[in-house]
């Protein structure tokens, strides 16, 4: 099986798991309590943010801030703070959680009626996006629970041992 089946299945599992908006969840305490490979969780094992004292930021939500500026930043405006035409994310995350955010993602979105047409295509089987999943909520999460300001964070922790391999392999690309 392929890396992108693989994602394309996750993705399925979850959004068949997570339900609808209407009995979205929200995500609870943002508190790290334990690292892996550069991402931080929640005692729920959610992806979250950690900001040191000197307000450096870890290295995965680092990196879901590069990764919403590649993918999300065009609809989603800088920051996740909205457009004209895609919804504040900073607002939408305080009522979802983390799986019916890949839903949502790995599924896309449609609110199409007589006032309006929002469409968000499905991002399931798009490496950059799915690959980057954990650490682009994270970013997400720590701009809606007011963890992080606007723009670059000034500051980030080193790139852990192995993520650039580990993030090579999802990607498809051979070292």
């Amino acid at each position: 099986m392929t890396v992108t089946s693989r994602l394309v299945l996750i993705a399925f599992a979850l959004a068949l798991g997570c339900g609808v908006a209407a009995l979205a969840a929200a995500p609870g305490n943002p508190t790290p309590v334990k690292e892996s490979g550069g991402i931080w969780t929640d005692k729920d094992g959610a992806p979250t943010f950690n900001i040191a004292k000197d307000g450096s930021v870890d290295w995965g939500t680092f990196v879901g801030f590069l990764r919403y500026n590649d993918a999300c930043l065009r609809c989603h405006g800088p920051d996740g703070a909205g457009s004209s035409y895609a919804p504040d994310l900073t607002q939408a995350l305080k009522g979802i959680d983390y799986a019916q955010f890949i839903a949502f993602v790995a599924g896309g979105i449609q609110a199409v009626n007589t006032a309006q047409q929002l469409v968000m295509p499905s991002f399931a089987t798009d490496k950059n996006v799915m690959c980057f999943i954990q650490e682009i909520y994270a970013y997400l999460r720590a701009r809606a629970t007011g963890g992080l300001g606007r723009g670059r964070p000034p500051k980030h922790a080193p790139a852990p041992k192995g993520f650039d391999e580990a993030s090579y392999k999802c990607l498809g690309i051979q070292m």
